[in-house]
């Protein structure tokens, strides 16, 4: 069975850190706390660098700027009412593992913002992780009671990581 997720690394200054170690527990913690079984999904992260983020940043967003992490989801999922829980995942029982759609990561902007609060780059990148997943199963931090929902979600889900609060 293939791996929850599945690590393509474009810029090597990763390898350092065990960028898979750390996607697979993220977003293995992620799905477990929504109690979601994370053998029966899949996820592709790409580990770039800030040119590469400000590219596809600008080309998916219009916004040509670096940022820390990116995700496409395979599914649209939002909650039809502000503060409330996406949709579930279609297809559940599927005899493949079902796509749950794209992440990026920059390792410039990641260890900057890391440096700048004073955090492990491990924990920021493992917060940068829990919170793509998120917004891969619909989750978003636009409207504010939508933002306290996500919030709420990452503090849980990092707490059970022995993360501190990242806000």
């Amino acid at each position: 069975m293939p791996e929850l997720v599945d690590v393509v690394i474009e810029d090597a200054r990763w390898q350092a850190m065990d960028l898979m170690v750390l996607a697979q527990t993220a977003c293995g913690a992620t799905l477990a706390h929504l109690d979601m079984a994370p053998k029966v999904y899949e996820i592709a992260l790409l580990a770039c660098d800030d040119p590469r983020i400000c590219a596809l940043n600008s080309d998916f967003r219009d916004k040509p700027q670096a940022t820390n992490i990116l995700s496409w989801p395979a599914f649209e999922l939002a909650a039809e009412s502000e503060g409330s829980a996406p949709d579930p995942v279609p297809n559940p029982g599927a005899t493949e593992p079902v796509f749950l759609g794209d992440m990026a990561i920059s390792y410039d902007t990641c260890m900057a913002e890391a440096r700048a609060q004073s955090k492990s780059a491990a924990d920021h990148v493992t917060h940068l992780l829990v919170h793509g997943c998120l917004h891969l199963l619909g989750y978003d931090h636009v409207l504010e009671k939508d933002a306290c929902l996500m919030e709420g979600l990452e503090v849980s889900i990092l707490a059970n990581l022995n993360i501190s609060d990242p806000y």
